[in-house]
């Protein structure tokens, strides 16, 4: 595959750009992610505190179909810079919780493009965009978040080897096997109406962008992470950071890990064979 020219002043000019969306926390939403979490818990009901990192299932953008690009996203150009590199991933973040958001309040989510910036890595040119999203209640701004979103050359099919971090927490960590099929997978994207094609179309997902299997969302993992991080805690987290270190594939079991620090517990999602898929921080 060719080197894709890239006009890195031009993406810049996207540095800025802005959007407003709003929602009303709906319960119903939250408990059908309960569900597709398989989580055992009382309904949530309105004043519920929502929990950490499900924001995510609110402010959702629904373009029509002829408004989508071919990997299901957005077409490219809109609020997002037209980056001409192939796959698009979650990167990463750092989610501050500045106040309890209840369900069932009406909330604003404003959106800023931060940063655009070009790394090369051994597989070619990765460009990663950073924007600032801020969730606001009755006026007050509750959430504060810096999500990172990587654009790269399609995958050559083998995940790249990423060493194990088991030694770092092994003794003294809390574990917990997730095992997502493909059930899961499709509710969590109908929930958060993600359309990107590699999480449920097979032929897509490897023929297209270079992928063995349907890969497991990188904000679902997250969302499990940062969850087993407050459960560890037993309190409410006030800061989360989380990196993507490699795609976990539909068909492995993850292995959540989570070691209680000093005002954090330091968290890895592991595959099968022991390598990191994600690490991340969950502060109290």
């Amino acid at each position: 595959m060719g080197t894709v020219p890239l006009d890195l002043a031009h993406l810049r000019s996207w540095i800025g750009r802005s959007q407003v969306e709003r929602d009303t926390l709906s319960t119903r939403h939250a408990n059908l992610m309960a569900a597709t979490l398989g989580l055992e818990r009382p309904r949530l009901e309105e004043g519920a505190p929502l929990p950490p990192l499900w924001h995510w299932l609110y402010f959702l953008e629904g373009q029509p179909p002829a408004s989508l690009g071919r990997d299901g996203h957005p077409a490219r150009g809109g609020f997002l810079p037209p980056v001409p590199l192939p796959n698009r991933m979650w990167a990463g973040g750092r989610v501050e919780f500045i106040e309890p958001i209840a369900l069932g309040s009406v909330a604003e989510r404003r959106s800023q493009v931060t940063r655009v910036e070009h790394k090369s890595g051994r597989s070619g040119d990765l460009v990663f965009v950073t924007v600032l999203h801020e969730v606001f209640t009755q006026g007050r701004c509750c959430l504060r978040e810096e999500h990172d979103i990587v654009y790269k050359g399609a995958s050559s099919g083998t995940a790249r080897a990423v060493p194990a971090a088991g030694d770092a927490i092994a003794t003294t960590a809390q574990r917990r096997t997730v095992t997502p099929d493909s059930t899961m997978l499709f509710r969590y994207s109908a929930l958060t109406f993600n359309g990107h094609r590699i999480h449920y179309d097979q032929d897509y997902c490897r023929g297209v962008e270079g992928y063995p299997n349907l890969v497991i969302h990188g904000p679902l993992i997250a969302t499990l992470l940062a969850g087993f991080g407050a459960e560890i805690a037993d309190r409410p987290l006030s800061r989360f950071v989380y990196r993507g270190l490699q795609p976990a594939i539909l068909g492995q079991s993850l292995s959540l890990c989570g070691e209680l620090k000093t005002g954090a517990v330091e968290l890895r999602c592991l595959l099968a064979d022991g390598s990191v898929s994600m690490q991340a921080d969950a502060f109290t």
